[in-house]
């Protein structure tokens, strides 16, 4: 049955053939507002020759048009928290901190695809005493405005942990302890390495987080032995740490999963791809970054990407 905003009409075709249901090229038409949540999204126009449309017909026209009301609203719906997701990440991961300037950083964000939910990966560099910078990646579980929010609530914890300037593992244990006590917040993967370029060392530790890679100019990458604790928020604890030497001919590369994961893949021969990269001699951090994520195809990575490099600045002579 028609309602309220219903236009129906006959059209009139001059040129038209005669039939038995009508004159001759007649036209039924019959337009249906499509309207919800107070806004109109347009018209559901139907239109028929000569045989104008029945009851059952033009109720079914009216249920089409509900039905396309409620998936038309909740693709709006979607886009808007997408682009506010998306906004929000990127907001948060395109400022890091800074780092001394002894040191060298270069970083890339890239989200999966133009529609696509963005998940909780972020990085973050902390100034701390005596020259040291603390380098942080981290990748929220799950993907969208939730995981972005949870995202951001690492890192502000992050950032107050590690102004008591801390051991690594010992951040961990406190970010750990912090986010296991909220019962909303999602278990993250993060991996910190602290940067002592005084002593040309690089403290590292990781909970969950896939390891970290160190590039010489003009040789293959090589994957550090990091000691694995449990992800941030299961309140398990057990985070270790382990130093190493860093010295001004090495670049460290931090990332997040979607950099070397693909679907089917055993993650021992994702890893292996990456550390088989060449970085030419003479390139700069960030080329180190272009050339990582080239190399890996990031663009058309199956998940978000998220990378974090840095290398230990020559003192001006």
């Amino acid at each position: 049955m028609a309602t309220a905003g219903d236009t129906t009409g006959l059209l009139d075709d001059p040129d038209g053939p005669a039939g038995p249901a009508g004159p001759a090229g007649s036209a039924h038409v019959l337009s249906v507002p499509l309207t919800g949540r107070g806004e109109v999204y347009g018209q559901l126009l139907a239109a028929r020759a000569q045989t104008a449309f029945s009851t059952d017909e033009t109720a079914a026209l009216h249920f089409a048009a509900r039905l396309a009301c409620a998936h038309v609203g909740h693709a709006r719906r979607l886009a808007a928290t997408e682009r506010i997701a998306l906004d929000l990440q990127r907001a948060l991961v395109a400022e890091p901190g800074r780092p001394h300037p002894n040191l060298e950083v270069a970083s890339r964000y890239l989200p999966l695809g133009s529609r696509a939910l963005v998940g909780g990966d972020w990085f973050e560099t902390v100034r701390l005493h005596f020259g040291r910078t603390l380098l942080v990646v981290g990748d929220v579980m799950g993907h969208g405005l939730e995981a972005a929010v949870d995202m951001n609530g690492y890192r502000s914890i992050l950032r107050d942990v590690a102004s008591t300037d801390l051991a690594p593992h010992r951040v961990l244990r406190q970010l750990d302890a912090l986010s296991a006590a909220d019962d909303n917040r999602r278990p993250a993967t993060c991996l910190i390495v602290r940067v002592d370029p005084a002593r040309g060392t690089a403290a590292y530790a990781s909970a969950g987080h896939l390891p970290p890679a160190v590039f010489t100019a003009g040789g293959p990458g090589e994957l550090l032995d990091v000691p694995v604790g449990p992800p941030l928020g299961t309140g398990v604890g057990g985070y270790e740490a382990v130093a190493l030497p860093f010295t001004a001919d090495q670049t460290v590369l931090l990332y997040t999963d979607g950099l070397v994961e693909r679907r089917g893949e055993d993650i021992d021969t994702s890893l292996a791809r990456l550390a088989a990269l060449r970085i030419p001699a003479g390139c700069g951090v960030t080329e180190v970054v272009d050339a990582v994520c080239a190399g890996l195809d990031a663009q058309h990575a199956e998940d978000d990407v998220a990378v974090l490099a840095a290398r230990l600045r020559p003192r001006a002579t």
